[in-house]
């Protein structure tokens, strides 16, 4: 997509144009939706925060402002402010460590255990133990598919930081899934 037309559909949006509202929506929805399930690790409640950051994102878009940062990484941020805000009423006070991974929910079906089930769980278990910083920068990256600069406006760093947390992350990936 063409960032003008981000743009004009944004600005359509802002106006209140309804059809411009719902394909922002439907262009973002998937992304925004599967980057706060690996966070939380359950549908039901990446489902509810999904639908509470673009109820945000409707309630501040007047204010949304550019400034280099495509609109999906402004989703992102609002995105995550809310995957802390939920751990924070999680555990009311309780500060867990930033490399603490949610278990992610299990297979539904009772399939016998296949190479690809046993490889993701090997990899799922690696991701628990690199530190939670590396782990968002992994994600955004790989599963996600963000630049290191749309990542370095999402999670607050600079692109040298995203640069040096991806290959520190990736270095600790392969170490921890030839053992």
């Amino acid at each position: 997509m063409q960032p003008e037309d981000e743009r004009q559909l944004i600005h359509r949006a802002v106006a209140g144009d309804h059809a411009a509202i719902s394909t922002l929506y439907d262009r973002h929805v998937n992304t925004v939706y599967h980057y706060i399930l690996y966070r939380t690790g359950d549908t039901h409640t990446a489902e509810d925060i999904t639908a509470e950051v673009f109820l945000r994102a409707l309630e501040s878009l007047s204010r949304y402002d550019e400034r280099g940062a495509p609109f999906v990484v402004w989703l992102y941020r609002i995105a995550r402010a809310r995957v802390v805000d939920h751990w924070r009423k999680l555990h009311r006070g309780v500060m867990l460590p930033l490399d603490e991974l949610p278990e992610m929910e299990t297979i539904e079906n009772d399939s016998p255990l296949d190479a690809d089930i046993l490889q993701y769980r090997a990899l799922q278990d690696a991701l628990r133990q690199i530190t939670g910083e590396q782990q968002e920068v992994i994600m955004l990256k790989f599963l996600q598919g963000l630049s290191n600069e749309e990542i370095a406006q999402v999670i607050g760093k600079t692109v040298g930081a995203v640069k040096a947390l991806q290959r520190r992350g990736l270095d600790a990936l392969a170490r921890l899934l030839k053992e």
